[in-house]
């Protein structure tokens, strides 16, 4: 090693501590705000309950510790943000979850918060179902979403989409670990929402266009996927028999340690789109998968499908190949109700 390339490595290693001592510090900084936050929403909660006329002696409190605190402290401390800091402690102070409970220097239960900003607290306290907030939490920590992130996947209504194959312990389970994958139904959606890409809904572009889309915005399509999933190859060539065969995308899922294909169709899916990607699931299955690896598991992303001939062409206890829909734009509230009425797995 020259000596110019040892400096350039030293000064690398120096860059990296005071970047990696920079994150460190905005996370505690962070974290000390929405603690700090939880406990004035806790304060100005207690101060309201001591007022004979609680709802205008509340208001009154916001108001004159507004004036009291951005005099003090300058900005940050309007009315608006008082108040989200009373709903704050008021959404989690029942919290039973063990892992969120920490004993402070006066022995006193307080709310332990994971490592997101008080942005994501804002976003999360909006949502009014305890287990739907809790399950986007657990989420936003575990996968690191930004808040950008964690508004994308509340708004494509994630919790949902996974709540729908799902019982109602594996509901409640949902809300106290998030999205556990075991098997490969559990990281199937129906809908995919693939907003991302900027396609009309209709069918204006062909699956080549469609495939290349998805490569361009391969990012947001494996968070669209779930946890878990690494890129492998696009149009994936297999031959047998002097026949060859191309498959649109593959990917492995280091939870499921398993390889998973996916086919994309513009309009109906046919019996024969489900017919070819179980010869491709077979394929990889006795000729490429590992003998430690679990089998393949194929995913039809299509326009519009008959559940009737998804279920005649599958056999009974299939538990490999799945078929789900796609949207490339974001659905009304009354749009999703129906989809995700007429969806089951």
């Amino acid at each position: 090693m020259t000596e110019s390339q040892s400096l350039s490595n030293f000064y690398s290693q120096v860059v990296n501590l005071l970047q990696s001592a920079r994150t460190d510090v905005i996370r505690t900084i962070n974290h000390r705000i929405v603690l700090t936050y939880f406990e004035i929403g806790r304060m100005i909660v207690e101060e309201e309950q001591n007022g004979k006329e609680r709802a205008e002696y509340g208001k009154e409190i916001l108001k004159g510790l507004s004036k009291f605190l951005s005099k003090e402290f300058g900005k940050g401390f309007s009315v608006d943000n008082l108040e989200n800091m009373r709903k704050f402690y008021q959404a989690y102070k029942n919290s039973e979850t063990v892992s969120r409970i920490l004993l402070n220097e006066n022995s006193e239960t307080m709310f332990r918060i994971f490592n997101l900003s008080w942005s994501h607290y804002l976003k999360l306290i909006r949502i009014d179902d305890e287990n739907e907030r809790k399950f986007y939490e657990i989420e936003s920590h575990k996968n690191n979403w930004s808040v950008r992130e964690l508004q994308r996947q509340y708004d494509t209504t994630l919790y949902t989409r996974l709540s729908l194959s799902r019982d109602k312990e594996k509901i409640k389970e949902l809300s106290e670990k998030g999205q556990i994958i075991e098997k490969p139904k559990d990281l199937i959606k129906d809908p995919y929402i693939l907003e991302f890409l900027g396609l009309p809904e209709k069918s204006e572009y062909s699956e080549s266009q469609f495939e290349q889309e998805l490569v361009d915005k391969l990012e947001h399509f494996i968070l669209e996927l779930g946890n878990g999933f690494t890129f492998v190859a696009r149009q994936k060539r297999i031959s047998f028999d002097d026949k060859h065969f191309r498959i649109d995308l593959v990917f492995y899922n280091r939870i499921l340690k398993s390889f998973v294909l996916i086919d994309l169709k513009i309009g109906e899916l046919k019996h024969q789109d489900i017919g070819q990607m179980q010869m491709y699931v077979n394929y990889y299955d006795r000729k490429i998968r590992l003998e430690d690896e679990n089998k393949t598991v194929g995913i039809i992303l299509c326009q519009n499908k008959s559940e009737s001939v998804v279920e005649f062409t599958l056999p009974e206890n299939n538990e490999q190949i799945f078929a789900s829909k796609y949207k490339t734009v974001l659905p009304s509230k009354e749009d999703f109700k129906l989809i995700l009425n007429e969806s089951k797995f």
